[in-house]
């Protein structure tokens, strides 16, 4: 007897650790104004159903499916774990309300005690978990303190959106088992199973379609041979013939829809990606470049940490384009961009600015490390093998010291880049005297270089 209640206990908190997590990775796809507050939040509903039919024992169960579900979405481990207890707070003061004023399991049982549960458990409660997470996220900077109080209702809203929707199914199920499978209820089960069956195979994609397809077709060819379902005829050759064309008819048009989904989203997808790069380098874009440069701006304001801009310019582009021709001239702004995308971190940004001119986004840089990757880039370009031989120009700009808007950054680099350029006249590649303010390293310049 201890053992069988230890295992029921134990399955329990398991389904609903799972059952947390797969809500909240769910819920979180509907995030609007960041990544951790979505428009309706699941696991609020979850976790308060299992503090009011489990009891507030399951605490640490909901605490630690929250604070997983947060860690591997957006974050530090100190946020994610703030987040969570808000979360657990949450669940544990609406249950508290519940069980206090309205009647805790038997909250369902009485029209008040309904209204009661929406006002404490609905709009009460869900204070705790929006205040304390949208704290958190501002004060560890993933949230910009301006959109407070956006980010604070939307966090809210979902919340309670998760509890009135989640929580009242769940507590009734767990508390008053009963019979589902009816002959009232089975057509409309049967069916409302099919559509989601459908639904997941043809949003899916066309693995699930293929799984959803063989799970419809098995519950179909089973309700049939057993003699209940919609394609009982008098003669059970009728009936298979009814199964055969709806199982063949559905595989088809799953399949095909499954596949003009696909075809759609990557088109989307090519569009996405067509807006914010260059067709020709693969880089990011100008529009890219300064969203970038406009996100980078505000995350160093809130976490006072420098950033650096380095632009480049491809020396005689130009001439390189009436003496080659414009394939060659293609080509060397893909070196260049080559070498770019081979110099930046993940966390880093490379974008062709326009025409001959490339920039970089270097997050939590300094001058010093910011010119030696200027450095080395134009020293790359210099020393390949292939023919033309390039050169490049590169000037240096640091947030804020160069510049607190983004057009004075960006000023701030085109000197140091043609300052550059200035000094590179004499047939010489001066690299490392105008980045890096020394005696000049200079570098023999084929004529192909330099006119």
């Amino acid at each position: 007897m201890f053992q069988s209640r230890s295992f029921k206990t134990l399955a329990a908190v398991v389904a609903v650790a799972a059952a947390y997590v797969v809500g909240g990775k769910l819920g979180l796809r509907l995030a609007n104004v960041n990544p951790s507050a979505t428009v309706v939040w699941p696991p609020a509903g979850i976790a308060l159903a299992a503090f009011l039919v489990i009891g507030y024992r399951v605490w640490p169960v909901i605490l630690v499916a929250a604070f997983m579900v947060n860690l591997t979405t957006a974050g530090n481990a100190a946020t994610s774990l703030g987040i969570a207890t808000g979360n657990t707070l949450e669940a544990a003061v609406g249950a508290y309300l519940v069980n206090r004023f309205a009647h805790g399991g038997e909250v369902f049982d009485r029209e008040e005690n309904i209204f009661r549960f929406a006002i404490l458990a609905g709009m009460s409660s869900t204070v705790v978990s929006a205040t304390i997470g949208v704290t958190c996220l501002a004060l560890s900077g993933f949230a910009d303190w301006s959109q407070y109080g956006a980010i604070w209702s939307e966090w809210w809203m979902g919340d309670m959106i998760g509890i009135l929707v989640v929580a009242p199914p769940l507590v009734l199920w767990s508390t008053r088992p009963v019979r589902l499978w009816t002959g009232r209820i089975s057509e409309p089960a049967v069916l409302f199973l099919g559509l989601m069956l459908i639904g997941l195979g043809v949003f899916g994609g066309l693995i699930p379609s293929t799984a959803a397809t063989m799970l419809l077709s098995g519950i179909a060819i089973w309700g049939t041979l057993y003699g209940f379902g919609p394609f009982i005829r008098q003669s059970p050759h009728q009936s298979i013939l009814l199964l055969q064309a709806f199982t063949g008819l559905m595989s088809v048009m799953t399949l095909a829809v499954a596949a003009l989904v696909k075809q759609h989203r990557q088109v989307e997808e090519d569009l996405r990606r067509l807006a914010v790069s260059d067709s020709l380098t693969g880089l990011a874009n100008h529009r890219r470049f300064i969203e970038v440069l406009d996100e980078e701006v505000q995350r160093s304001q809130r976490t006072n940490r420098p950033f650096a801009v380095v632009m480049l310019d491809l020396d005689d582009l130009k001439s390189i384009n009436d003496r080659h021709g414009h394939l060659v001239g293609n080509r060397a702004l893909c070196r260049l961009a080559d070498i770019l995308r081979a110099s930046c971190r993940s966390i880093d940004t490379a974008a062709r600015f326009g025409g001959d001119e490339f920039g970089m986004i270097l997050v939590e840089t300094e001058t010093q490390a910011a010119r030696g990757v200027a450095q080395r880039v134009c020293e790359q370009l210099a020393v390949e093998a292939e023919v033309p031989s390039l050169s490049a120009s590169a000037g240096v700009a640091v947030y804020p010291r160069d510049g607190e808007r983004v057009d004075r950054l960006l000023q701030a680099a085109d000197r140091g880049l043609y300052e550059m350029k200035n000094s590179n006249r004499g047939g010489t590649l001066v690299v490392r005297a105008a980045l890096a303010g020394h005696a000049p390293s200079v570098h023999p310049s084929p004529d192909s270089i330099r006119g």
